[in-house]
């Protein structure tokens, strides 16, 4: 057993919980870009487990037209691998080699597999498993965080609604959440589709209840040339900006080395539900067609990278921005 919950904590996109917990989630985010840019889906595959309800699901965002599914599973249709990161769904599969997908609703049908390559992964160690830093060790936290693809290649299609979708040569990009509830605020941004650059950027901040109180914490990394920028709470970095004025959105980060600058304007959204102890009863928009601009900064405040990106992920649960 300890060798297993070990093996979990150092793999956090396979699957973390039991079938058997109570006021408990956990769920994927499989974020898929055509070559072209033209269509943008993203799933949503997890399970949802309260002593009343407890069932599979998955959700589903067309990110141009904001429009959002969320399709109910008995839980007997969710199965999972203990030693490799490997879901089932219903009909439908999610792994680090792709997803295989067939669902039939009466005002949604989706058939077809995307496999992926070329694999970028967030960088483990003995002390940082992944993303949360020395934080994944820590017990009783309300949301935990990781990260499966930072950045990976896309070969296949998906019919939807009879349409035919190609993803070949596009973009993906893999994340999850687990534990009782989302925090009570938040904002979040990803994107890694870049005009002139192969990169990854993905930022998060959260009011996190903790024994009884709460702290503001900051995850955050920018993935260019083959480097990792990370600017996070457990390492001492700052938010020394953040403020939104609708559309838009304007952070800057600091750690001992760089300065990050980040612009996003948000567009169209849709509605995604979010866990509340475990049931998903809480609605949140996202928008998967924001636009961004980034800016790093060395020590010395001289440029060092700057692009723009579009297709980026946004959800801003604004009371966060009441302590900024």
């Amino acid at each position: 057993m300890i060798n297993q919950n070990i093996m979990k904590v150092y793999n956090p996109i396979i699957f973390q919980g039991n079938l058997n917990k109570n006021r408990y989630f956990e769920g994927w985010y499989f974020k898929h870009v055509s070559a072209n840019r033209d269509h943008v889906f993203s799933f949503i595959p997890g399970v949802a487990l309260t002593k009343t309800d407890k069932h599979a699901f998955i959700q589903i965002i067309d990110g141009i037209s904001g429009k959002t599914w969320n399709v109910k599973y008995p839980l007997s249709e969710f199965s999972y691998s203990k030693n490799e990161f490997q879901v089932q769904v219903g009909k439908s599969e999610f792994s680090e080699k792709g997803i295989l997908l067939n669902i039939d609703e009466p005002d949604l049908k989706i058939k077809g597999e995307i496999s992926y390559g070329n694999f970028v992964k967030y960088p483990s160690s003995v002390f940082s498993p992944g993303i949360m830093g020395w934080y994944s060790f820590v017990p009783f936290m309300e949301c935990k965080h990781g990260i499966g693809s930072v950045l990976h290649s896309l070969n296949g299609s998906l019919f939807i609604n009879k349409n035919e979708i190609s993803f070949s040569e596009g973009t993906g990009y893999i994340e999850k959440d687990w534990g009782t509830s989302f925090p009570e605020s938040w904002i979040w941004l990803h994107c890694n589709t870049f005009e002139n650059s192969a990169g990854s950027f993905t930022f998060s901040v959260a009011k996190i209840p903790w024994l009884g109180s709460f702290f503001i914490g900051h995850i955050c990394f920018l993935y260019v040339e083959g480097r990792f920028h990370l600017f996070a709470t457990y390492n001492g970095s700052k938010i020394t900006k953040l403020s939104f004025h609708a559309p838009v959105l304007e952070i800057e980060l600091k750690n001992k080395t760089h300065t990050l600058k980040v612009k996003a304007v948000q567009h169209r959204s849709g509605d995604l539900k979010a866990p509340v102890t475990g049931e998903m009863n809480r609605i949140i928009k996202e928008s998967v067609d924001s636009e961004i601009e980034i800016e790093l900064f060395d020590s010395q405040n001289k440029l060092v990278f700057s692009d723009k990106g579009s297709r980026a992920g946004l959800e801003i649960i604004e009371k966060i921005l009441s302590w900024f």
